[in-house]
């Protein structure tokens, strides 16, 4: 069975930066794609970056440049390093692993970790 599970998140100014952390149980993980994922009240769910099998990584427009994906095999941890932040981060952060055909609905979710942004 998978678990995951998402930490890191809280309150930050503008401008701040702040580092989300999912760590995976139950999988072999590194063969998997993963993902971040935001949604923030009253919107839809965002992909916001993915990391591949061959750590090559993917990233939405509205974070390329401020945030970055990586993972430790070993940790069986994937990492969100998010920096200058702006208030239309604020949402709650989800890490997805791959399922059977993909990233997504189809995937495995973590519970979520909150971000706000606020001066």
């Amino acid at each position: 069975q998978v678990y995951i599970r998402e930490s890191g998140g809280g309150l930050v100014q503008p401008g701040e930066s702040l580092r989300l952390s999912c760590v995976v149980s139950g999988s072999l993980f590194s063969i998997y794609a993963m993902g971040w994922y935001r949604q923030g009240e009253g919107k839809e769910r965002e992909l916001l970056a993915s990391i591949r099998r061959d750590e090559s990584t993917n990233y939405a427009d509205s974070v390329k440049g401020r945030f970055t994906i990586s993972r430790d095999v070993p940790k069986k941890t994937v990492y969100l390093q998010m920096n200058n932040l702006k208030p239309d981060d604020t949402a709650i952060y989800y890490c997805n692993m791959e399922g059977p055909y993909g990233l997504g609905d189809g995937g495995f979710w973590g519970q979520g970790t909150q971000v706000t942004v606020s001066s």
